[in-house]
């Protein structure tokens, strides 16, 4: 090394030696990674002094504020709520200085009209069907609240006898099978967890069910966990879990006009053509409605692993339990109002950060959603603080608070679908919030942000234990891993590995649809409770039993805030693909495992998928290497290398893009990706490689030899295009 560059390497010693001792990065930390990813050396100091006053603006006091409000009276979506809701934000975001402004859709939104359920056999009973008034809180006896009903169930009158279906998930069904228990031609009730609600009422039908109950059993949801509201923050005997049964995973939003935004004016489909609605009468209930219907149920026992916690031994049925159910909705188109605010980049305006979180409810909703709604809203205050500090983003910010995420991401879903075009041009990745508490960090995305979330979470500490947030994420997962091998893993890896997306909040529409890079963040774990998606989600009970400082709140804004700093002001995007193509290796390691383990399985050939994994993994190293050295220019002499940087950050952030497959999933086209997708009989929960992964499952030869190139065909694209960004980042290192 010369004189020169001896020189100037201790200078940016220094100055990183400086920051690290101001912010508290620990050097032995920073020796082992990168201070910032996407930063050139001498843009270190500044941005981390930015981060630095960021992190100092969001206030706990606010949130609490904002969620006083927002969570003062019911806001569902399609009501003066939540219309009521979206100018209380936008007022807030325009007092603040920013540039904002509502954008309305409308969308197909029933709501009850009758409601009746009836036990008509052995003995009778009319189910209440309603939450109770406490008067230990204030809001549970607002008026203009919705019913208990789950959104999108069908029109019907029937009587039938009852069956016990348990979680009423394939598995369950298949028991039920063996068990010699059909329920052809009869009414499932099945209780509440271990799968999305909209995926019982579909099994309930496919399996020839005329009706479907979903009860909250107090062995997953009620006094079995501790004390039940309100001395204890777990769901008291009335409380019913409302939500939507759209069949998402066919396709969110609208179910009048998929693919296309649900605009006043727009073409929209008959009821007739539509594709997610229920096709039987479907309604939810609390366990002391439930208990009634069950202790009258007789055949065979349930197994022990299908025992709830009532106080009565569970059967299967059929019958004696005779239960009519009767139930009619209005049908109606209602509107959806999205809340947006901008600030524009100053050096890349065409690239877009944005971060979204959705602000209806069910009922007051103060955990569900406006927990995560009030960080993303004091977050946008700490932004408008830090322009008016001289602060200047290089890339545009975009806050959005979306309508009718409840009913089926439907505000979200709409507004991706209206600028479709121009966010496959412009969106660099969609950062999501939702319901948030106390706890630890979660986090799960893209894993070509897993580097950026994993540093952004190193020099964040946690509210609580003062270690950083990576750390006590990581200690989390320690103490929770299930096994030693799991264990093992944890502890090898320095940094926080993502979870997979699959679907169930607004991060849906950009991921798996327009395959946008996306993140969903959140903390939890310690809120214990089980008001979710009821009338007892109150301010009150948040208050007592969540995150009661509103400290957490503050560190989503904080986390939240700093992963768009890095996001918008990095010279260099901070995506990263070894992650990639090590994550993809293991995904393809379960489904070759899971087809070892099959009888009669089809023939499966994975090796051009092996083999482009490989090839991402080289030019993921490849591009680390490039990256490394381009890290050590100085930023002046970039400056002329304006439209060089541009394009480098544009196959950067059009990467995840080539994911994407235009004929979409199998039976499914609006789902485009193909590393995540939720599975077809997991609602929420994600299928990896979902191509590949389902049609395994479904023992389809066809879909296997469809699948096997396109999956192949794209992860080498992406190599193909990481290449490209390196030769790039070569020439401006020179």
């Amino acid at each position: 090394m010369n004189s020169r560059a001896l020189r100037r390497s201790h200078r940016r010693f220094a100055t990183l030696f400086s920051l690290v001792l101001l912010l508290g990065i620990s050097l032995s930390t920073a020796s082992e990674e990168p201070a910032l990813r996407g930063f050139v050396a001498d843009e270190v100091a500044s941005q981390l002094v930015w981060e630095s006053r960021y992190r100092e603006l969001p206030e706990p006091q606010n949130i609490r504020s904002y969620m006083h409000s927002i969570s003062e009276e019911p806001h569902h979506a399609g009501g003066s709520g939540s219309k009521r809701v979206a100018e209380y934000i936008l007022s807030k975001f325009e007092s603040w200085g920013l540039t904002a402004w509502i954008e309305e859709y409308e969308a197909l939104m029933p709501i009850p009209t009758e409601r009746v359920l009836q036990l008509v056999e052995p003995e009778t009973y009319e189910a209440k069907l309603k939450e109770p008034a406490m008067a230990e809180d204030k809001d549970s006896s607002d008026s203009d609240r919705l019913p208990t009903f789950n959104a999108y169930a069908a029109d019907g009158d029937v009587t039938g006898q009852l069956v016990y279906v348990n979680y009423g998930i394939p598995e369950d069904y298949k028991r039920l099978t063996e068990l010699g228990i059909d329920v052809q031609g009869k009414i499932a009730i099945a209780r509440y967890g271990r799968s999305w609600r909209g995926i019982k009422a579909k099994l309930a039908w496919e399996h020839g069910a005329i009706a479907c109950l979903i009860y909250s059993d107090p062995e997953d949801d009620g006094y079995r966990k501790g004390d039940i509201y309100p001395d204890g923050p777990f769901r008291p005997w009335a409380g019913v879990q409302r939500g939507s049964v759209m069949d998402m995973p066919i396709h969110p939003g609208d179910p009048l006009t998929p693919g296309w935004a649900g605009e006043k004016g727009a073409r929209k489909l008959a009821i007739s053509e539509t594709r997610t609605l229920a096709q039987i009468p479907v309604q939810p209930l609390s366990y002391a409605d439930a208990m009634p219907l069950l202790k009258h149920l007789r055949g065979p026992v349930a197994p022990d692993d299908w025992q709830g916690a009532l106080p009565i031994t569970y059967h299967l049925g059929p019958g004696p339990a005779k239960v009519r159910l009767k139930l009619s909705f209005d049908w109606q188109v209602r509107p959806v109002y999205n809340v947006l605010a901008r600030i524009d980049g100053h050096v890349f305006p065409n690239e877009w950060i944005i971060h979204g979180n959705h602000h209806d409810s069910w009922v007051n909703g103060a955990t569900d959603p406006t927990s995560g709604n009030v960080a993303l809203m004091e977050t946008a205050r700490a932004f408008s603080e830090m322009v008016k500090k001289g602060w200047k983003p290089k890339r545009t910010i975009i806050f959005a608070s979306w309508d009718a995420e409840e009913w089926g991401l439907i505000g979200s879903t709409e507004w991706v679908e209206k600028h479709a075009d121009e966010l496959r041009e412009k969106a660099v990745a969609y950062i999501n919030t939702d319901s948030t508490g106390k706890g630890w960090l979660s986090t799960a995305g893209s894993h070509s942000l897993q580097k950026l979330v994993s540093q952004v979470a190193r020099d964040i500490s946690d509210p609580q234990s003062g270690k950083s947030l990576r750390q006590a994420a990581r200690e989390r997962r320690i103490e929770q891993a299930k096994t030693d091998e799991d264990r093992e893993k944890i502890e090898k890896r320095a940094d926080l590995a993502l979870s997979a997306l699959g679907s169930g909040s607004d991060y849906t529409a950009f991921l798996d649809h327009l395959t946008v890079a996306s993140l969903n963040l959140g903390f939890g774990g310690a809120s214990n409770g089980g008001v979710y998606h009821s009338v007892y989600d109150s301010f009150e009970w948040y208050n007592r039993f969540s995150d009661t400082t509103f400290e957490y709140g503050r560190a989503l804004s904080q986390f939240v805030g700093t992963t768009i700093l890095r996001l918008a002001d990095a010279t260099v995007l901070p995506f990263h693909f070894t992650d990639y193509a090590e994550t993809l290796d293991q995904y393809l390691n379960e489904i070759e495992e899971t087809h070892e383990e099959m009888e009669d399985a089809p023939p499966l050939d994975l090796s051009p998928v092996r083999a482009a994994i490989e090839e991402l993994h080289r030019s993921g190293e490849s591009y680390e290497s490039a990256l490394a050295r381009f890290s050590t220019v100085n930023a002046s002499s970039l400056q002329p290398e304006a439209a060089e940087l541009a394009r480098l950050n544009r196959l950067l952030y059009t990467s995840e893009r080539l994911l994407g497959y235009d004929g979409g999933l199998p039976d499914r086209e609006w789902f485009r990706h193909q590393i995540y997708a939720p599975g077809y009989y997991t609602g929420y929960g994600v299928k990896t490689l979902p191509g590949i992964r389902e049609s395994l499952e479904q023992r389809s030869t066809e879909n296997l030899e469809r699948y096997v190139p396109i999956v192949a065909g794209a992860i080498r694209q992406l190599a193909r295009q990481v290449n490209e960004a390196q030769v790039i980042l070569e020439s401006l290192s020179r």
